[in-house]
């Protein structure tokens, strides 16, 4: 029999890789327009199946049994067809309960936003509630369906301690979104957002640039996957396999980023991890030249560096967008602010810290063709390196030996 996720547009979706790392069942991915879902619900043709946006109201008349605590919220995420009877549960409740404590937020006594009015803002509700929240007031641009508008809400609860975006606002492939004003809601203490991809949203960055604690949803999807597969199975398995699942598609969803001056050993160690880990590599230097059909040294002096600049800035925007590659950047690729949050929304940024001493100059790199210009660049860029990295890698052997050293510490 049939397990998968059923939704309008999967694209996005990591519940196939999450689900299959259990090795019990093959788990698919199925789209469906209103008409499909219809056939597909009075069909039954499957033993269990995981629902999302914008089926999780839709598929309640289909079921001969909901649980308590899906009627509660009004909205179903999991559906198990026993011997023909379709029950519905909801999953997502006990996933953000989980996602809360990891951020380490407290619930109790504290106002609380909630941004949408969609399945998974009533769980957020739901979990509000039951936490012990004081206040939980649901917001949204018309102000539908018992909510009231962002304006309202920034008027009346600016001193809301917590906030969750149940939005789609800033998903992938629109990560520039964020769903609301962090300046407007100055006392705020935590945010969930439970957009997962990328993942880091604009939402969780920017709250984090404040000193607010901030996580993305992906946790949420792990439980509740883990949670649901449990429904499927009848079998526990327990806090250890959400953390231990989650930390493999952390890890595999991640792109590795590796920046550092010109010579550092970037690209040598790209090539490495990229064989270790079966991933692409993305050079951008190298895709630099490809989109110009021209040289670096020629792109210089034919248009400058600030056109260069722009077009490293096209091409990290590009790649960035999804994750799971190895991208090395050219050596000025830090300096813009918006390059390294790009690369940051799905990726670790490393920085390849090799002494100066073993620097070389090279005659492709206009701004570090001799030990001079290096020695200038190293002491205007190194501070630059530092702020911005995740990681910070001593590049003292060789590269085999700094790609190991990496991988260590990334695991």
């Amino acid at each position: 029999m049939r397990y998968g996720l059923l939704g309008e547009k999967l694209g996005h979706s990591f519940s196939k890789e999450i689900h299959e790392k259990l090795g019990l069942y093959k788990y698919d991915l199925i789209e469906l327009s209103p008409a499909g879902l219809d056939v597909f619900m009075r069909e039954k043709d499957f033993s269990g199946v995981n629902v999302t946006i914008p089926y999780k109201q839709t598929v309640i008349p289909y079921l001969d049994e909901i649980s308590e605590r899906a009627k509660t919220i009004g909205a179903v995420n999991t559906i198990v067809n026993r011997e023909g009877k379709l029950f519905g549960d909801n999953t997502d409740f006990g996933g953000m309960e989980a996602l809360i404590y990891r951020a380490g937020l407290e619930i109790k006594g504290k106002t609380v936003l909630i941004a949408g009015t969609g399945g998974t803002s009533k769980t957020a509700r739901a979990v509000a509630e039951t936490l012990g929240a004081a206040k939980v007031i649901r917001m949204s641009r018309g102000g539908k369906d018992g909510a009231i508008s962002y304006e309202e809400a920034y008027e009346k609860y600016s001193d809301a301690e917590i906030l969750f975006n149940t939005t789609p606002a800033g998903m992938f492939p629109h990560p520039e979104g964020i769903a609301v004003d962090l300046d407007r809601l100055p006392k705020l203490e935590g945010v969930i957002d439970v957009v997962y991809n990328p993942l880091t949203t604009r939402l969780v960055r920017e709250a984090r640039e404040r000193g607010i604690k901030a996580e993305n949803g992906l946790y949420m999807l792990v439980a509740q996957a883990i949670l649901a597969a449990e429904d499927f199975t009848g079998r526990d398995f327990g806090r250890n396999c959400i953390d231990s699942i989650f930390a493999e598609i952390v890890f595999e969803k991640r792109n590795i980023v590796l920046t550092g001056m010109p010579s550092s050993g970037k690209s040598t160690i790209g090539r490495i991890l990229s064989e270790k880990l079966g991933r692409d590599l993305v050079d951008t230097d190298a895709e630099i030249v490809k989109k110009a059909g021209m040289p670096i040294t020629e792109i210089f002096a034919r248009k400058g560096e600030k056109a260069f600049r722009d077009l490293e800035s096209e091409i990290i925007a590009e790649f960035s967008g999804t994750g799971g590659r190895i991208i090395s950047t050219g050596g000025g690729a830090v300096l813009r602010k918006q390059n390294v949050e790009a690369l940051k929304m799905n990726g670790t940024v490393v920085f390849l810290d090799r002494p100066l001493d073993a620097l070389l100059p090279s005659d492709d790199r206009p701004l570090a063709d001799d030990a001079d210009k290096i020695r200038k660049l190293y002491a205007v860029r190194y501070p630059i390196y530092t702020s911005s990295a995740d990681v910070v890698i001593r590049a003292e052997g060789s590269p085999e030996q700094t790609a190991e050293k990496l991988l260590e510490k990334l695991k």
